[in-house]
């Protein structure tokens, strides 16, 4: 990954989660959303963000469909915040690594001290 692509993609996961957090007004986006990655294509012409949500199954799925309608909205803020030839399309993916990882160590505790 080149010095340049590094810079949009901390770039995109600082402005994409400032825009869901503060310009997409939908009650869908429930729970805690938070970015996880963006992996940008070498030509920065699309982005896929990688993000979590710390909630129920059915806060996720709002969530999800909720990034879904508001793709074009957060896509059009990014391109007025960052300064790029092309904006880059957007797909959203829900990445549930944090979530996993919570539940290994809830387990590894669980085995430290003794409950299975």
């Amino acid at each position: 990954m080149s010095l340049r692509n590094d810079r949009v993609r901390k770039a995109l996961m600082r402005e994409i989660s400032d825009i869901i957090f503060r310009e997409v007004k939908d009650p869908a986006i429930s729970g805690i959303v938070s970015i996880v990655d963006v992996d940008v294509s070498s030509d920065n012409s699309a982005a896929r963000v990688f993000y979590s949500v710390y909630g129920s199954d059915e806060q996720k799925t709002k969530t999800a469909k909720a990034l879904e309608r508001h793709t074009g909205l957060i896509r059009h803020e990014v391109g007025k915040r960052i300064r790029l030839r092309k904006t880059p399309t957007l797909l959203f993916i829900l990445d549930n690594s944090l979530e996993h990882g919570a539940k290994m160590m809830d387990l590894i505790n669980k085995i430290e001290r003794g409950e299975i």
